[in-house]
């Protein structure tokens, strides 16, 4: 479902990954140093987004090898 701003929805930020995923900020950000963490956009003001197909596709993996 689409907002009528036209806010894109398939793009998380960082906090909304971070509550979903149950995590702290600095967790997401050491995985992302050991290259655990889900692809992220970099935006120009250094904000990170994931791809809500991203996201899901990331914790697929991490089920298939649990």
């Amino acid at each position: 479902m689409s907002k009528s701003s036209g806010a894109p929805l398939d793009k998380l930020t960082l906090a909304e990954v971070c509550e979903e995923l149950r995590i702290s900020r600095s967790t997401f950000y050491d995985w992302r140093a050991k290259g655990r963490a889900p692809r992220c956009i970099k935006l120009p003001n250094g904000d990170l987004r994931i791809r809500r197909i991203d996201l899901d596709n990331w914790l697929d993996d991490l089920e298939d090898a649990a």
